[in-house]
């Protein structure tokens, strides 16, 4: 096996790490842009930013790109990231940052579920186990924070259950189509792709405009979307799509077991607070996310 197919050489793991610590970072990030945007502006408007910061890598290249290939990099720019960023925006506007990272932990479940469903892969019974377990935690959460009152779910979660569910699309797409394009031409083309809509709605669709020179939050507002866009997303789904290239989709999406541990604690200095059952659904949330993960 060569060092490029090695999943746990050391470049690997701390660049598992970076992105942890990064992604993890992002629903405080998103918490704080809601303050002064709408879930439309944070979603579209993380977006934008992060093209504008990787057009210099997508413009020259964009041209030197099989056209048959484009169709993908439009659907990973799209499904993989325009609209679970929108997604995640709306979702937490009625949930927390540290809940919303760990539901964010499904990701590497519906990896797997995507690549046996669409692409064959194979899978093991203790990997059908931990899908199983990780939907009970997932469920044991959203119950847990109503008190295990039904009338009291907060359905807000779905909407990340939703984007972890395109997540896995995006994922399986990289790792079979797009094999030959380097990770960060993967992550500016798709962005350039898929920034016309994000422009178009955030002029067209939501009142950006009116806030400019006559909200006093909008310049701390837009500084927390410009973090989020740059490193959060531009950055981050740069490192993201090399792991997935150079080692497997699965290990690239394990980040996701660290991911809840920086949202929670961001979440706890913030002043959020978890009740017992929630945690013990964090629990049971990575112990599937484990077993689903584990060859």
């Amino acid at each position: 096996m060569s060092k490029e197919q090695n999943p746990h050489g050391l470049v690997s793991w701390l660049l598992l790490i970076l992105l942890a610590l990064i992604w993890g970072s992002s629903f405080i990030l998103i918490k704080k842009s809601l303050l002064t945007f709408s879930a439309g502006e944070v979603g579209t408007l993380r977006m934008f930013i992060a093209f504008l910061g990787l057009s210099p890598f997508a413009i020259p290249i964009l041209r030197k790109i099989e056209r048959k290939k484009l169709p993908i990099l439009f659907l990973v720019g799209f499904v993989g990231s325009l609209l679970p960023a929108m997604l995640f925006a709306i979702a937490q506007t009625q949930l927390e940052s540290g809940i919303t990272g760990v539901i964010n932990a499904m990701t590497p479940v519906f990896v797997l579920l995507i690549g046996l469903i669409f692409f064959h892969h194979r899978i093991k019974p203790k990997n059908a186990m931990g899908i199983v377990i990780g939907f009970i935690g997932c469920f044991f959460i959203m119950l847990g924070g109503a008190y295990f009152d039904l009338s009291g779910i907060n359905l807000y979660a779905l909407f990340v259950i939703a984007a972890t569910v395109m997540y896995g699309v995006s994922v399986n797409l990289i790792k079979h189509y797009l094999a030959d394009i380097r990770a960060l031409h993967i992550t500016a083309i798709s962005f350039a792709l898929v920034s016309p809509i994000s422009l178009g709605y955030l002029l067209i669709a939501t009142d950006f405009l009116d806030k400019i020179g006559t909200n006093p939050q909008f310049l701390s507002g837009l500084a927390y979307v410009s973090i989020l866009a740059l490193i959060g997303t531009a950055m981050a789904l740069v490192i993201f799509n090399r792991l997935v290239k150079t080692a497997s989709p699965i290990f690239a999406s394990s980040v996701t077991y660290v991911i809840p541990i920086v949202a929670i604690g961001w979440g706890l200095f913030d002043g959020e607070v978890l009740n017992i059952y929630q945690i013990v659904g964090i629990g049971i949330v990575l112990v599937g996310v484990y077993l689903a993960n584990k060859k």
